[in-house]
């Protein structure tokens, strides 16, 4: 035998036959209401006023108001007030057809068929049933809907106008249920806010509270929580299982109104990244607007976010630079619809001086933004060539080409694999590093102020193209298995915009030479990374989603440094921001290898290029890697 639940699903949609006899058959028992209540319940009255031919015109009558009215078309399950005005003004038109035949065998016979009051009783007392019928239908469809779909129990972090907000949109879904509030502040635990307890969330209150109340998610609604406190409440939600969302900033609500397709699961760079960094806008302004700003590697992660950092800050004009030509294309559509600003594209490879040279002429760019590098550690180190040709070559092309075209700035942008490097991709932007920063000194020395050039270091960006986040997400969603390069292998991390912030912060602060290295916080462990995002997916790390070691890939190292053992800071004014002292070197050396370089760069020797690399930088030590053979020599 079906259960009723089954019956419901597959009673979703009554029949139109079916909802025509049952109005038919209300018509009729109203009718014989109003016969009963007009003659006293008297039978003999009935049968002596014709009660059966008054029946038979009623209900000929009724089904012909049905069909002429379409009463019959509405779902019942989402009966409203539309329904019950159609039903009116069926029954409207069933009096008057009612009515009509009435006024016909008076004048033909003397008498009324039907009495008047009949009519009227049955008016009433039809719409009674009929519209009542369906809300008591529609009452047991939801009742059963509900029973049948599992709630999910919901407590919302943040008693205040938000969290209500919240609790309000989550309450027009039938599958969550809020359970209640959880809250830091003193002064609201305790307190019943919109009809819902306020628990307390410090201390180890929420492993209690997630068991006692079965909770099997949690709504962060509190914008100002600190990154500390946000990664408690997830960790807590992962060890009690409980799933954890959150919700946009106001600012990015649509229409100004949160919806529920907007309370979203939690990503691991939220809980990655670190607090705002309070940056000097108002000398970033004064040095971007209105001025001419050209950025290489447009189209990548690092490139595309400072693109729309810098177009936020009205500019005359961003020149972008990139080879890659649907990302360029793409990021030139975005900016132009999202700011007032001349954005002038150009597919053009770094290494092609001439090319350069001509976009340089035709702009007359006041700061260059450099962000054009091959990064991909492993496939660097199968390819040096490329590494020198590129990051080496084609930043001395830039380099140089800002000083003829006289740019007022040039801000290089390197990376923490660059300190101690062990791999042909860090040694690579070392070497970019020395030769702009001795390019500085040699212009200094001569009396030549006219570009300043300036380098930021930091370390990897959480979610930039080909990181492990992107990868790891990838491989979770096929369902694993993970891979980890070794089980001790550690990463700094910051965000994009983090890290685009500093470099324009660098470009501001920088008189020239300097190489701005950002705290970067603590490093974090590769492994740990993996089983938390295998758990904010919803699964077990080791049962649903396996996490294999794949160890360390060529030139990889077990952790980034920021800066060399022989090397200090310098504080700077912004207590986040730190400058390097490095070991300088002298242009006439640094350019006598360059020139080497020019020379080895389309040689099929790929030792002799790595071997001139470690010759210039004498702590490029390879890991993993067969250049290692190079270091005993």
């Amino acid at each position: 035998m079906k259960s009723f639940p089954a019956l419901l699903r597959r009673l979703k949609i009554l029949p139109r036959w079916v909802i025509i006899l049952i109005d038919c058959f209300f018509i009729v028992f109203s009718t014989l209401t109003g016969y009963l209540l007009r003659f006293n319940f008297s039978v003999s009255d009935l049968k002596v006023n014709n009660f059966q031919q008054g029946l038979l015109i009623y209900t000929m009558a009724g089904v012909l108001s049905i069909l002429i009215t379409g009463s019959y078309r509405g779902i019942i399950r989402y009966t409203g007030l539309q329904d019950g005005v159609r039903i009116f003004f069926m029954l409207l038109l069933n009096v008057a057809l009612v009515a009509s035949i009435n006024v016909i065998t008076f004048i033909t016979n003397g008498t009324f068929i039907i009495p008047f009051s009949v009519i009227f009783i049955s008016l009433l007392s039809s719409f009674l049933f009929l519209f009542n019928y369906r809300l008591l239908v529609k009452y047991i469809f939801t009742y059963y809907r509900n029973a049948i779909i599992k709630k999910s129990r919901v407590l919302i972090f943040g008693a205040g106008q938000t969290g209500i907000i919240t609790r309000h949109v989550i309450d027009s879904t039938p599958r969550m249920q809020i359970v209640g509030f959880l809250e830091d502040n003193p002064n609201k635990i305790g307190k019943v806010v919109d009809g819902r307890h306020i628990y307390d969330a410090r201390k180890d209150n929420l492993d209690h509270y997630f068991d006692e109340l079965n909770i099997d998610e949690l709504v962060i609604t509190v914008r100002d929580i600190s990154l500390e406190r946000k990664n408690e409440l997830v960790d807590a939600c992962l060890r009690n299982k409980v799933k954890v969302r959150t919700i946009p900033p106001v600012e990015k609500w649509v229409g100004g109104e949160l919806s529920l397709n907007q309370i979203r699961e939690i990503n691991i760079e939220e809980l990655l990244g670190r607090e705002t960094i309070q940056l000097n806008n108002a000398s970033i302004n004064q040095d971007i607007k209105g001025k001419r700003i050209c950025i290489t590697g447009a189209a990548g992660s690092i490139g595309s976010e400072l693109v729309r950092q810098v177009a936020s800050y009205g500019p005359e004009r961003i020149i972008l630079i990139d080879q890659a030509e649907s990302p360029l294309y793409e990021i030139e559509r975005e900016v132009k619809g999202r700011f007032n600003v001349r954005v002038i594209p150009y597919l053009a490879d770094i290494t092609n001086k001439h090319r350069i040279a001509g976009i340089l002429e035709d702009n007359k760019p006041e700061i260059i933004y450099h962000a054009a590098a091959y990064k991909h550690v492993p496939l660097m180190e199968g390819n040096p060539s490329e590494a020198i040709h590129c990051n080496i070559l084609g930043t001395k092309n830039l380099a140089d080409l800002a000083v003829q075209y006289r740019v007022r700035k040039f801000v290089m942008i390197s990376t923490d694999k660059a300190v101690n490097p062990t791999n042909v991709m860090g040694c690579s932007k070392r070497i970019a590093e020395v030769y702009v920063q001795a390019l500085n000194e040699k212009l200094h020395e001569e009396g030549n102020f006219s570009t300043a050039f300036v380098t930021t270091r930091f370390g990897n960006v959480l979610g930039s193209n080909g990181s492990v986040i992107p990868l790891f997400k990838k491989q979770i969603e096929v369902g694993g298995p993970v891979t980890v390069t070794h089980p001790e292998v550690t990463r700094f991390f910051m965000t994009i915009p983090e890290a685009c912030q500093l470099v324009l912060e660098a470009g501001t602060m920088g008189k020239g030479g300097e190489i701005f290295i950002f705290d970067m916080g603590k490093p974090v462990k590769i492994i740990d990374l993996a089983r938390k995002m295998i758990l904010l997916s919803g699964m077990q790390p080791g049962k649903d989603i396996e996490i294999v070691f794949s160890g360390l890939r060529e030139g990889e190292k077990l952790y980034e440094e920021l800066l060399n053992k022989s090397e200090d800071t310098i504080p700077t004014h912004h207590e986040k921001i730190l400058i390097g002292k490095v070991e300088p070197y002298s242009y006439e050396e640094i350019n006598r290898y360059i020139e080497l370089f020019f020379d080895l760069v389309h040689d099929k020797n790929e030792l002799k290029m790595v071997a001139l690399m470690k010759e210039l930088i004498p702590e490029f030590r390879s890991n993993y890697s067969r250049y290692e053979i190079l270091d005993k020599n």
